[in-house]
């Protein structure tokens, strides 16, 4: 698809007319019909307003002349598995489990590894046949080319401060935690019944968290969730049914 057709899609879809979307993004109504009718491009500044206002990749507005792949994992990569940059926009580097918010969550090659082969292995790839792309692959990709210059290690400090302050609690039963991994909201929001008969939802759909869920007792589990502001231990059927809220606590 080239880029015409891509904006013309995307502003129809999102119910805007050339002179709204022109509007939004600081050209003229002659510019977007441009645009639409082929004869032109938006600069690359244009592409940074358009791809915040579409929530989609620069590649993608683009017609995705790249096949975009995840520098930290070497995972493909769609709009929707993109990570993001503080200010909300979309990173075309990462992917959403390796870069949060602006931060690099992996500071530690084997770390990234175990995480990953549960993922990979199937009936076709064994888990030494996993392991060893991914001591081979891993090295090749940028980020951990330049590691060094790109990780200061601060995001490794929460995780593990983190950790301290959540076995602190002692939640009966829970066992120790070891590991937090990233974790897209839209699949760990669970709604949690009150008293009252109500449900509720702690997270944003769109945000990251760190978690990781831990066996418990009669084919339950416990979910633990946390970032920067608080820390969430809850506990559920396997299939991620039956949720109950055991804590919810503000951090210092």
């Amino acid at each position: 698809m080239n880029t015409k057709d891509v904006i013309y899609q995307l502003r129809t879809k999102k119910g805007l007319s050339q002179d709204q979307l022109a509007n939004q993004v600081f050209v003229t109504r002659q510019a977007v019909s441009r645009w639409e009718k082929g004869e032109t491009v938006p600069n690359t500044e244009t592409l940074k307003l358009l791809s915040k206002l579409f929530d989609v990749s620069i590649n993608t507005l683009l017609g995705s002349p790249h096949s975009l792949v995840c520098q930290c994992c070497g995972m493909p990569l769609e709009d929707d598995l993109l990570g993001r940059n503080k200010d909300g926009s979309l990173n075309e580097n990462y992917c959403q489990w390796c870069f949060v918010n602006g931060t690099y969550v992996y500071n530690d090659m084997d770390a990234l590894i175990e995480v990953c082969i549960p993922h990979m292995v199937n009936d076709n790839i064994t888990e030494q046949q996993a392991r060893t792309y991914m001591k081979e692959r891993l090295p090749q990709l940028d980020y951990w080319k330049h590691k060094g210059k790109l990780n200061d290690g601060s995001f490794e400090v929460l995780k593990k401060q983190l950790i301290q302050e959540i076995n602190d609690l002692s939640i009966k039963g829970m066992p120790k935690l070891e590991t937090l991994n990233a974790l897209v909201g839209a699949y760990v929001n669970l709604a949690y019944p009150l008293p009252s008969g109500k449900f509720i939802q702690f997270l944003e759909d769109n945000t990251m968290y760190l978690g990781n869920q831990l066996p418990a007792k009669n084919d339950r589990c416990f979910g633990i969730l946390a970032n920067m502001d608080f820390i969430l231990i809850s506990m559920y059927d396997r299939d991620g049914n039956n949720p109950e809220l055991l804590l919810y606590k503000k951090r210092q």
